[in-house]
């Protein structure tokens, strides 16, 4: 069988996944939803929301196993390693599995299913969303976690070039096994508005969880001072976090309630209708590997301005964007460059311009030949494999060496307890599309 004929059956693996909203998520449910319409097998796995746990089916027929597993922090699971063994396992056969799709660095059941997949023998490929640098606590104990997962990885995915140097950077893996492949952007979902707006007020839009991250400190400062400069202007601002606080505060501060309209969380079915009420998406993030907002917000027809940090530039084309150094006094500058040229941005070519660059389809068919990629690399046993795990340092590889070993032999104990012939595997019904036709035909 080809490379191009080949179906597989994938296991997205993440921590982040609806009902939770954000990039990473929308990437795994779009993502498989197309491979789905490609004739593969997918299948999420991630933690309990709530009281949504078990097993759950959503739109075309895409299986979600949502695991009795709480979140303690930032929506993470508590990192066990090995007790996650028994259950990872059991998916993994139950649903015939040859790909294991871990998603997000600082997931940490990405981390452990791929370690799990990779001991069992599955094919494991890795994407990483996020950009982390060097110097701080934090940072160095992600890229040392990465540095292990990455390690024994057959293939990895980047959604940006500057994302594909970070991560090699980071982690040491090597450039040949990193893939780049974008995000993308449901162009049927978000249309600029039938009517254009009226420049007589010049609305900015601001969509983004209000973290540190997400530079909501930088819009405490840029906000008062254009609407200082414009006094027909007005910001809507959706998102909550943290820092909506100091937000309030700067609102207060100046008197600007009637010029500041703070939405507080807005569900990802609504953004939409957020975004075509402005002219201007504003977009004040510190780090960014890719950014789906602005995407979002030009497929809506709206003029972006940026912070030019990380994957942004690579994003959209010039005349899409006016980009600015994470500065108070530069993106003040960004924003009055944006609305001199507001009256030249017509939305219409822009989304058509947008809808032929952005494209999940496309997306998913890049990610396609990574999982054909990952399949044809060449299978090793526990000792081959021991040495890479060496490499990631004089006591990290050592101790690294310690896990997966025990993994082993927590493999080898399960096998004993519960051999995997004995797990009854998940009969294969099709995409859920199928099925309803041939009842609709019956």
């Amino acid at each position: 069988m080809d490379g191009q004929s080949r179906k597989h059956s994938i296991l997205m693996v993440s921590d982040f996944f609806f009902p939770n909203f954000g990039g990473v998520e929308s990437h795994i449910y779009y993502l498989s939803q197309c491979l789905l319409k490609l004739g593969h097998k997918v299948v999420v796995m991630t933690h309990a929301y709530g009281k949504r746990s078990g097993v759950r089916y959503v739109t075309g027929g895409l299986k979600v196993y949502y695991v009795p597993w709480r979140p303690v922090l930032m929506q993470n699971t508590l990192p066990t390693l090995f007790m996650t063994f028994p259950i990872v396992r059991t998916i993994l056969i139950r649903e015939k599995i040859s790909v294991v799709h871990g998603h997000q660095a600082f997931s940490t059941l990405c981390h452990k299913a791929l370690m799990h997949g990779r001991t069992m023998g599955y094919k494991v490929v890795f994407t990483d969303h996020s950009l982390y640098g060097f110097a701080d606590v934090g940072s160095i104990h992600m890229n040392k976690v990465l540095q292990f997962t990455l390690a024994d990885i057959d293939q990895a995915i980047c959604v940006s070039h500057t994302s594909k140097e970070n991560t090699v950077l980071r982690s040491g893996i090597s450039p040949e096994k990193v893939f780049m492949v974008p995000n993308a952007v449901d162009t049927a979902m978000f249309t600029p508005s039938p009517n254009r707006l009226s420049c007589d007020e010049i609305i900015i839009v601001v969509i983004s969880r209000l973290v540190y991250r997400k530079g909501a400190d930088l819009l405490v400062e840029v906000i008062p001072e254009v609407c200082r400069l414009y006094p027909k202007v007005r910001f809507i601002v959706g998102g909550d976090g943290p820092k909506r606080v100091r937000l309030e505060e700067m609102r207060e501060k100046f008197s600007l309630q009637d010029r500041v309209e703070m939405l507080g969380a807005v569900p990802h079915a609504q953004v939409r209708s957020v975004l075509i009420s402005g002219h201007i998406f504003l977009n004040s993030s510190l780090t960014e590997a890719f950014c789906i907002a602005i995407v979002e917000a030009a497929s809506c027809g709206l003029l972006t301005v940026s912070t030019r940090v990380g994957g942004v530039p690579e994003v959209l084309p010039d005349d899409m964007i006016v980009l600015a150094e994470p500065d108070p006094e530069d993106m003040v500058r960004a924003v009055m460059k944006a609305i001199d040229i507001l009256p030249n941005i017509d939305p219409q070519p822009m989304h058509l311009r947008m809808k032929r660059l952005y494209s999940w389809d496309d997306v998913a068919k890049r990610t396609e030949i990574v999982y054909d990629r990952a399949v044809q690399s060449s299978n090793t046993n526990l000792l081959d494999r021991l040495p890479r795990y060496l490499t990631c340092g004089a006591w990290a590889g050592k101790l690294f060496c310690i896990f997966m070993i025990i993994n082993y032999l927590v493999w080898c104990l399960l096998e004993f307890l519960q051999p995997a012939e004995g797990i009854e595997e998940v009969p294969d019904i099709g995409p859920l599309q199928i099925q309803l036709h041939s009842v609709d035909d019956d």
